[in-house]
């Protein structure tokens, strides 16, 4: 019983560092219209900018700032916001299809620096002996588990009121414009530009702040935790819990995380050790199918409100 509760404990962390990456996806696709697919790219830049910032001196790569984990947290978030910032200025002009193609490439870049800087990301080895909360307690796992979740609960609570109370604010309202009449709104003098530059600043910080999370609960990152994969996942978590609500982005996490570790489970228990490799490929089949049915059934998701996005 006591396993079981650590394992929830630890599920339900996973889950809401996910839901913190939908709720930065939300932001940019739900409520401006945003189309990004680059999302495994940011998440990368927040997890390596903290576990560099705060890891232990390596003589094999740059690090040994000894920042606390709170600061390493704060400034993933604002790197990881400038570099969407950089990256929206670039490329917000483009439009659906392009502006999709253009943010993958930077994802695609981002993994290739994180593979190949060694120096600075470690290379394919990763960084490792990132700083945990409530490290004193490791050898207890369920205190651990409950501790890391408390921490990662009351973060994702506090970027979901903050980004409600953002969508309910004017500049809220004029996303929501954007995303519905472009030309209206620009016809009440905004700026189009500037204002998705915002929202996708805004977007990647927490995107960021979602890997730096990650970053201090797992311990350890390499390249291979922000493939494309990743990506995929949050759209899909997006989808089935309704873009454009911030409720609907968390529930979604929740909902095709526990779809994503069951069908794993499931997959283990009925195939063959020698297949395991190949039988991987389910996942993703179950969710594609978990999509089809739920979009069946609520074209706009759990929470979603219908309205047609841009």
């Amino acid at each position: 019983m006591i396993d079981l509760l650590g394992y929830g404990a630890f599920f339900l962390s996973t889950a809401l560092i996910f839901g913190l990456v939908t709720l930065g996806l939300n932001l940019q696709w739900g409520l401006t219209g945003l189309f990004n697919v680059g999302i495994a790219g940011f998440v990368a830049i927040g997890a390596y900018s903290s576990a560099i910032l705060t890891t232990p001196d390596t003589a094999d790569r740059i690090g040994g700032f000894g920042w606390p984990i709170l600061a390493g947290w704060g400034a993933a978030a604002l790197i990881t916001a400038a570099a969407a910032a950089f990256t929206g200025y670039a490329t917000l002009r483009l439009k659906s299809d392009y502006l999709a193609i253009t943010t993958f490439g930077v994802a695609v870049v981002v993994q290739l620096v994180a593979l190949n800087a060694q120096g600075l990301t470690g290379g394919p080895f990763g960084v490792a002996f990132i700083p945990r909360p409530f490290a004193g307690v490791q050898d207890q796992s369920v205190l651990f588990n409950f501790a890391n979740v408390a921490v990662i609960a009351a973060v994702t609570l506090a970027v979901y009121l903050a980004l409600e109370r953002l969508s309910r604010s004017p500049w809220g309202r004029v996303l929501r414009a954007l995303r519905e009449d472009e030309r209206a709104a620009i016809a009440l003098g905004k700026s189009a530009q500037s204002y998705r530059i915002q929202a996708f600043a805004v977007g990647g910080a927490v995107m960021g702040l979602a890997g730096a999370v990650q970053a201090h609960f797992i311990g350890f990152i390499a390249p291979e935790n922000y493939l494309p994969t990743l990506t995929f996942q949050v759209w899909a978590m997006l989808m089935v819990g309704g873009s454009g609500s911030n409720r609907g982005a968390l529930l979604g996490a929740i909902v095709v995380w526990a779809i994503w570790v069951g069908s794993g489970s499931f997959t283990a228990a009925i195939v063959p050790a020698d297949l395991q490799a190949r039988a991987a490929s389910l996942q993703i089949v179950a969710i594609g199918v978990m999509l089809c049915l739920i979009l069946l059934w609520r074209p706009q998701g759990f929470f979603g409100s219908g309205r047609r996005t841009k």
